[in-house]
């Protein structure tokens, strides 16, 4: 069965999640399916995309299945992780993709939604990143997207504590342009893609290749990369990750 649904009308592409026994977590399968319909969108000349879940359930999504991840000493996310794939795809993407958010959103998901380019959600809606919950160290792509996008005190609590960020609060620092009622959501959302695609396509594109360039314009020597992998090296090899993965999936709370 697919894990997605799409459609396309209005020039408007949307990439619903539609996986609810698993919480729409971001498996290798329900990103290659939504991989392949931004190609499609792309190739269909979209304006706009929209990402949201199909049924409004409680959860937007999980985030990175965690069944997917290593259990220990290896990188769980390297370039090549399909969850990578899909925030560089995204990014990379010519158009506007705006995230429609009802429910709460975690780990990979959360860093999927700074990826985007606009995201309307409701009252329903919390955000959280936890790899301190699990003992894993997150790569320096992820901390500077969350960086480009947030005030640096944020992103250390949210890194820090793990905790969610609910929707007044995530309006007040900047994770969501808007906070609307769960009736005015979806309108909301179209509203702005069908504006969205009444500008100008080649302007925007540019536009939003430009800010991409400038915001990963972080300039780093090879030692001080090596020093920060040797970071992350040093807690996937170590007691935490073991110990986080493992109270995970035996559904208990991790003992650090």
């Amino acid at each position: 069965m697919p894990l997605i649904r799409t459609s396309f009308a209005e020039a408007i592409g949307t990439i619903a999640f539609d996986h609810d026994a698993k919480r729409n977590a971001l498996s290798a399968g329900l990103i290659a399916e939504t991989v392949a319909a931004l190609d499609d969108f792309k190739a269909k000349h979209a304006r706009v995309v929209v990402l949201r879940s199909a049924t409004g359930g409680k959860v937007w999504s999980a985030g990175h299945d965690i069944d997917e991840l290593p259990r220990a000493d290896i990188d769980p996310l390297p370039y090549s992780d399909p969850l990578e794939q899909l925030l560089r795809a995204v990014k990379a993407f010519p158009a506007p993709v705006v995230a429609m958010v009802h429910g709460s959103v975690w780990g990979g998901a959360c860093d999927l939604v700074m990826a985007c380019d606009l995201v309307y959600g409701d009252e329903s809606c919390a955000f959280a990143i936890t790899p301190a919950k699990l003992g894993l160290p997150y790569n320096v792509g992820g901390l500077l997207n969350f960086m480009s996008r947030l005030p640096l005190n944020v992103v250390k609590e949210m890194f820090f504590s793990a905790e969610p960020i609910a929707a007044a609060r995530a309006e007040r620092v900047g994770i969501v342009n808007m906070i609307v009622a769960a009736a005015d959501l979806e309108k909301t959302t179209y509203d702005m893609a069908r504006t969205l695609a009444t500008r100008s396509a080649a302007s925007i594109a540019a536009s939003k290749e430009s800010i991409r360039v400038l915001s990963e314009s972080v300039p780093i020597n090879p030692n001080t990369f090596e020093y920060l992998h040797g970071l992350r090296r040093d807690v996937y090899f170590g007691a935490d990750y073991h110990e986080g993965t493992a109270a995970f999936l035996e559904k208990r709370k991790p003992k650090f």
